[in-house]
């Protein structure tokens, strides 16, 4: 079963799924040992990571894919992708979706914003014409051909033009032919109650940021709202930059991490990277 096929499953399957999002292999490979079913690329994180800059558009398509079909090789579970705006017009939509459908991806997220776009919840988000958006949908389901991968269609309008304009937005989308809709940063439980209502047959994104604009609710009050995924992008780098940050600051200050509490055993790390079996593989092949 391809990774399309495993993800499409777990949508017709009536619990909410609790994606969180990785930016590179070892986040990945940790989503995965967690138990989690799928994983789901940050943009942003791999903006920090991999270029140290923010989520202003500043990756371009080659890094983006370069990135996530590593990732994707590393995991044995289905992986989303997002691909921000698809890098261009319906043509480019078509080559980026090609892209991940050779990479082995689960799905892909295609935004409405104009480039270079914004992280969803960041303040000075444009959008492009909501036509012009469902033709870039169109394109991206006739461009996966066969391949079962899954489109997610994101719209951020909200915060440039209200409410409403992204419910028809996610209308539109929808009867171009995307399988999710993720209208981007709803400002209250009201309104995800009001986007919940208006798809009462889609499968809904809804996308949590730590101190961003979406209320934290529980993914049983999601749930029963009518939500069926659940992303938290930027967990796991927020984590993972605090705990660093508190690491260096102790060997800066001790000159030592002798009592520092946060460090993974080196041979549980060996583990994780699969050391035993490479070990085990190379004594294979030089006997």
């Amino acid at each position: 079963m391809s990774a399309a096929e495993k993800l499409r499953e777990l949508l017709a399957q009536p619990e909410i799924i609790i994606i969180p999002g990785v930016y590179d292999c070892l986040s990945a490979k940790l989503v995965e040992k967690a138990g989690f079913e799928v994983a789901a690329t940050s943009g942003f994180g791999i903006a920090a990571s991999t270029l140290g800059l923010p989520d202003y558009g500043f990756l371009t398509a080659t890094e983006m894919l370069y990135s996530v079909g590593r990732i994707c090789q590393s995991i044995n579970i289905p992986l989303i992708a997002d691909c921000d705006t698809g890098y261009g017009n319906a043509l480019n939509v078509m080559r980026t979706v090609k892209d991940a459908v050779q990479l082995g991806l689960a799905g892909v997220i295609l935004e409405d914003q104009e480039w270079p776009k914004k992280c969803g919840h960041f303040e000075g988000k444009q959008v492009i014409p909501m036509t012009e958006h469902a033709g870039k949908i169109r394109a991206a389901v006739e461009a996966r051909g066969d391949s079962g991968l899954v489109i997610i269609a994101r719209t951020d309008a909200r915060a440039p033009l209200g409410l409403e304009e992204a419910i028809q937005r996610g209308k539109s989308y929808i009867n171009a032919g995307a399988d999710v809709l993720f209208v981007e940063a709803p400002q209250s439980v009201a309104e995800l109650q009001t986007i919940a209502a208006a798809f009462p047959d889609v499968p809904l994104v809804a996308n949590i940021v730590e101190g961003g604009k979406t209320p934290e609710i529980s993914p049983a009050e999601l749930q029963k709202l009518g939500f069926k995924i659940i992303f938290f992008p930027l967990t796991a780098l927020m984590a993972v930059t605090e705990v660093m940050s508190t690491c260096f600051r102790h060997l800066k200050a001790q000159e030592t991490t002798v009592n520092f509490p946060g460090l993974m055993n080196f041979q549980d790390f060996q583990e994780l990277m699969g050391v035993p079996k490479y070990l085990q593989i190379e004594k294979q092949y030089k006997e």
